[in-house]
C-alpha cells in the first residue's frame, strides 16, 4: 500500500505560504545525488516543479509548499520506503550543517560538558526557539521527560498524505543527530504517531535505551 495524496496537500488557498530554510531543498538533492543519483534528482526535481534548482539551489527562505511538494515527488517516484530513506539522509545532513554552520561551537562543548537530563532540555529549547526556521505554518511543540517528546502538527513532509507508515523521517534524523553529538551518542529518535497514519499530529520520542 502506498502514500495517497489528499486535496490539503495542494496548500493553504487564501493565505500567504510561510517560509523554511532552505536545507530542506539542499539536502534532499545531496541525498538523492549521492544515493540514486543524477538521473533520480532530476526526475524527482522536475516532478515537484522545482526544475529551476536543478541549474542553481535556493540560497534563502523557501515557499514551504516547495518543501511539501518535493517530498511528494520523492514518494512519488522513488516509492514510501526509499524516499523514507532519502528523507533520514537529508535530515543527518541538516543535522551536520547545523551543528557545522548555525550551533556556536562554545555552545556545544558547554552542552557536552553538562549532565544528560539538563543538556537535553537546553538543546530542546534552542530547537522550539527556531523552529519557525524548519516548521513554516506547522505548530512545533516539545515536551521534556522520559521520554523527551518533539510534536509537530501539520508537518510539511507528509501534510496531505495517507500512508501506513510514518513519513517525516526528515525531522527525525534530524533531532536524532543533534541529540546524538550534543546529548548522548546512543539515543534513538522514534516517530510513534503520523499525521499521514491519521494520527492527530507527528509525535517524535528522543529514547535512551534505543529502542
Amino acid at each position: 500500500m502506498g502514500a495517497q495524496e489528499t486535496p490539503e496537500a495542494a496548500g493553504d488557498a487564501g493565505s500567504a505560504p510561510a517560509r523554511i530554510g532552505p536545507n530542506a531543498i539542499w539536502r534532499v538533492a545531496e541525498a538523492l545525488r549521492d544515493g540514486p543519483g543524477p538521473e533520480a534528482l532530476t526526475r524527482v526535481f522536475e516532478r515537484a516543479g522545482l526544475a529551476g534548482y536543478l541549474d542553481s539551489l535556493p540560497q534563502e527562505m523557501v515557499d514551504e509548499r516547495e518543501v511539501t511538494a518535493l517530498h511528494h515527488a520523492l514518494r512519488d517516484i522513488l516509492g514510501i520506503k526509499e524516499a523514507r530513506q532519502i528523507g533520514a539522509d537529508a535530515g543527518r545532513r541538516t543535522g551536520d550543517y547545523l551543528l557545522a554552520k548555525r550551533i556556536p561551537r562554545p555552545a556545544q562543548v558547554v552542552l557536552k560538558f553538562l549532565p544528560g537530563f539538563l543538556a537535553g532540555r537546553v538543546l530542546l529549547k534552542a530547537i522550539e526557539r527556531n523552529a519557525w526556521t524548519f516548521a513554516g505554518s506547522a505548530r512545533f511543540s516539545t515536551q521534556a521527560g522520559t521520554p523527551t517528546r518533539f510534536i509537530i502538527e501539520g508537518s510539511r513532509v507528509c501534510l496531505g498524505v495517507q500512508a501506513p507508515v510514518p513519513l517525516c523521517d526528515f525531522y527525525g534524523a534530524t533531532f536524532e543527530r543533534l541529540f546524538r553529538e550534543l546529548v548522548d551518542s546512543k539515543v534513538r529518535v522514534i516517530e510513534v504517531q503520523c499525521q499521514a497514519m491519521g494520527d492527530p499530529a507527528c509525535v517524535f520520542e528522543v529514547r535512551s535505551d534505543g529502542r
